[in-house]
């Protein structure tokens, strides 16, 4: 398993993506820190998460994801030996969103103090703030990175036109400019990306970091029909994928699967992992299970028609 550069960064990271979102959510500090333990302890070293992980649950305000991974980080004092990824812009409540310079030098300072670091790896634009200026956002990370609190910067959930300006803003002015991309794209999700932002990131070498890699769970084969929807929280979102396509896409996953004695989650990272451009599709687990079949991935000896196969069943 080699390491894969995010971007034209220095930071060099293996190919599946721990995704933060389920820590204080789905599973609590205990459960996190054998997840986190059992991730590092399989080689892997590149963690994804965001200042409003997770406010969405019952209970919750947000920075609960970057509390318990700095609640890890400290107890462990493995902080160099992971890449630590989060995000800024999205809503935290109290009017705390966005993209503007002032909120971003005060965003960072309490993301730090969740993480208990003085540094993190890769800042990343969660959502786009079409009312501030890309040129205001862009010099407030420059700033961040003179001060050595950000090491690079990325971006998430941004049109192609946004991406396109950052860039050149970034060019023209002499500004750190964004390494990587963080796209919704999967096996099954994939016109959304391909057909606007894929060319840009190739094109500019950008490091792509799919989220919802397994489209919420569908991909794993867990959910095949609507009896299904309760075995877990995301379920009740998977009526979309239950179509013809859908259910031709699991049928080839079943048989990739079936061929190299795995499960379907893996084959679905695999594919990911072999598509252009990709550098680390992020994955979340919430057991040791989960976690194994996901890390199994990289490892898999898929060939090209088995590729061709899951190419051809997904086209859109």
């Amino acid at each position: 398993m080699e390491k894969r550069q995010l971007g034209a960064s220095d930071l060099y990271v293996y190919p599946i993506t721990f995704g933060g979102n389920v820590f204080g959510w789905t599973i609590d500090q205990k459960q996190s820190f054998e997840i986190l333990d059992a991730y590092t302890g399989a080689g892997f070293n590149f963690i994804d998460t965001a200042d409003m992980y997770s406010r969405w649950a019952n209970g919750n305000v947000g920075g609960e994801s970057e509390t318990i991974i700095g609640n890890w980080l400290q107890k462990r004092g493995r902080r160099d030996d992971v890449i630590l990824a989060t995000k800024v812009g999205n809503d935290m409540g109290d009017g705390k969103k966005g993209l503007k310079k002032a909120y971003i030098l005060q965003a960072v300072e309490d993301s730090l103090t969740r993480l208990k670091t003085d540094y993190i790896d890769l800042y990343q634009t969660h959502f786009d703030d079409l009312e501030t200026p890309v040129e205001e956002t862009l010099e407030a990370y420059a700033q961040l990175v003179k001060e050595g609190k950000v090491r690079h910067i990325g971006t998430s959930n941004m049109t192609r036109e946004r991406v396109l300006e950052s860039l050149q803003v970034s060019a023209e002015k002499g500004y750190p400019a964004y390494q990587t991309l963080q796209p919704h794209y999967n096996l099954y999700d994939r016109a959304g990306y391909e057909s606007t932002l894929e060319p840009i990131a190739l094109s500019h070498k950008l490091g792509v970091i799919p989220y919802f890699s397994l489209a919420s769970g569908f991909l794993t084969g867990k959910y095949r029909t609507e009896a299904d929807f309760g075995k877990s929280p995301r379920g009740g979102g998977m009526g979309k994928y239950l179509d013809e396509r859908g259910l031709k896409i699991l049928a080839a996953l079943d048989t990739v699967s079936a061929e190299l004695n795995t499960t379907p989650a893996a084959v679905a990272l695999a594919w990911l992992i072999h598509r252009p451009g990709i550098t680390a599709p992020i994955v979340s687990a919430t057991s040791i299970g989960q976690l194994n079949s996901i890390i199994a991935a990289p490892q898999l000896d898929i060939t090209a028609p088995q590729l061709e196969l899951l190419t051809g069943e997904s086209i859109f």
